[in-house]
């Protein structure tokens, strides 16, 4: 007999487990539309190919079987408004973060984006897996956003531990 998980002790457990913060966007009819995710990673070399995760419920859900392609923005570790911006508490007045790559939006000054076509759709219980090949990117350096425990914090900028070159 199985028994039923606490979602909520679930979500805060899986939540210990250290993430970059993301910018997923994409046009359609001359609109941009952007959200804020986590669940982004890298799938293959060959083809080149993304991975990110998104609910069901949302409004990019429904735009990216119809546009096909998409924008993956890695956020600076001062881009944090703008993470929460996109995560549904808006930032009134706010400049228009994006620029163009490849015909697909992506947010400057972020530490790195892809531009991508859709590769495949994979049904995952409450979300979507949507794997992009990767068409076009970017990076510069910079110290990434990252999410843990609920809460954006940044990696040690310590000299020692940067230094250290894994």
């Amino acid at each position: 007999m199985v028994n039923a998980l606490d979602s909520r002790a679930l979500r805060s457990t899986l939540g210990r487990f250290a993430t970059g913060v993301t910018i997923v966007s994409t046009a359609s009819a001359d609109a941009i539309h952007a959200m804020t995710a986590n669940a982004f990673t890298s799938v293959s070399l060959d083809p080149p190919l993304v991975l990110v995760s998104v609910d069901n419920r949302t409004r990019m859900h429904q735009l990216l079987p119809d546009t096909r392609r998409y924008g993956v923005s890695v956020l600076a570790a001062e881009q944090e408004r703008l993470a929460m911006h996109f995560a549904g508490r808006p930032i009134a007045g706010h400049e228009d973060p994006f620029v163009w790559e490849c015909d697909v939006p992506v947010v400057k000054d972020a530490i790195a984006h892809f531009a991508c076509d859709s590769y495949a759709e994979h049904a995952a219980g409450d979300h979507t897996l949507y794997i992009g090949q990767v068409r076009a990117f970017q990076a510069r350096p910079g110290r990434p956003l990252v999410f843990h425990a609920g809460e954006f914090t940044c990696v040690s900028s310590e000299p020692v531990i940067a230094s250290w070159g894994w």
